[in-house]
């Protein structure tokens, strides 16, 4: 691997600066990626390898991040189940008919993955392929909570109390249902890492939205078993946003690194995690609206926070399609020129 940056920040080892890459960095703020938007619809774009792997590869060759994230989305788990998700302009996900009932459970099934998922190991072979070892490849899943509540709710939600009122009225339909996400999930990212992608990350965008117990009911357990399943073929990521009360026993479950939103301070993560494990994170996707000197200064004032080591430095969550590539590059400059004063 000829940047092995980010790799070795997973394994906490000593490095000269922390690699740097940013969520949904493969997507609508690069011109590029708007030009092949206007072409494809979006779930066209991924499951056609040719064009996940061009749009991977763009923000390597125009940004110059330390890692790569295969283009791809957490909603083609649930279509491999039988449930139809598409994406609606102006709408984003869409299900029409959404699971309500055990009955509907009982339809969604645990697929075969080269059946139904090939396409996304095509893909990673072809990125892996392109990229020839420059940086190494992410691999990524929902979490089977976050994947629920869109199965749930149909679309998106500020407040996702449908999915929520699913699992508090029907529990065993609902655990059911988050058993077969997570059998699926954890099939998904074995092939995946067969395929050949170096690490792995579960994303659990709406985690924050249960209380701790509920979080640990309806949520971690799943993202302990596929941790579980996973860390001993590759390293894993998991990023919770909203999570921070759960950080403490995310740092013991054997996951590489966290993920950390824009919410807790550099501090309050390492002291919630023991300062064992490796953090990622945490700028505020908005902030790369700051004008450039300021992103320069926060990226720097961010790293000196959480330290060097055992960081990967990130945004809180994925980049907001109106961001200047100029403030992005910007942001990415700032980690690859840091030194510490």
């Amino acid at each position: 691997m000829k940047n092995d940056l980010f790799l070795r920040a997973l394994k906490g080892e000593t490095v000269e600066r922390p690699p740097v890459w940013m969520m949904r960095q493969a997507g609508r703020f690069l011109p590029d990626f708007r030009t092949l938007r206007d072409k494809y619809d979006f779930f066209t774009r991924c499951q056609t390898p040719e064009l996940a792997t061009e749009i991977t590869l763009m923000p390597v060759n125009q940004i110059g991040v330390d890692a790569a994230i295969l283009f791809s989305d957490i909603l083609v788990v649930p279509q491999a189940m039988n449930i139809p998700f598409e994406m609606k302009p102006g709408v984003g996900p869409w299900l029409p008919n959404p699971v309500k009932s055990m009955q509907d459970v009982n339809k969604v099934i645990v697929p075969e993955i080269g059946d139904t998922l090939g396409y996304v190991m095509d893909a990673i072979k072809m990125t892996k392929h392109e990229l020839d070892d420059r940086v190494p490849l992410i691999g990524f899943a929902g979490s089977p909570w976050t994947i629920l509540c869109y199965t749930v709710e149909g679309h998106g939600s500020k407040t996702f109390d449908q999915a929520k009122g699913f699992c508090f009225s029907q529990p065993e339909a609902a655990h059911l249902l988050l058993q077969k996400i997570t059998d699926t999930t954890i099939a998904y990212l074995k092939e995946k890492v067969k395929a050949g992608v170096n690490a792995v990350q579960v994303f659990d965008s709406w985690g924050g939205m249960l209380s701790p117990a509920d979080y640990h009911e309806f949520s971690w357990q799943y993202i302990q078993q596929i941790v579980d399943a996973l860390k001993d073929i590759a390293p894993v990521i998991v990023f919770g946003k909203g999570c921070w009360f759960a950080m403490d026993k995310m740092a013991t479950s054997g996951a590489s690194a966290l993920g950390v939103d824009w919410t807790v301070t550099p501090e309050t993560a390492r002291k919630l995690t023991g300062g064992n494990i490796t953090l990622q994170g945490n700028f505020d996707p908005s902030r790369l609206l700051s004008p450039i000197p300021e992103i320069e200064r926060l990226a720097t004032e961010m790293i000196d926070r959480f330290g060097k080591d055992k960081y990967i430095a990130n945004l809180g969550h994925g980049i907001l399609p109106n961001i200047p590539v100029e403030n992005a590059q910007a942001f990415v400059n700032a980690v690859k020129n840091y030194k510490k004063n």
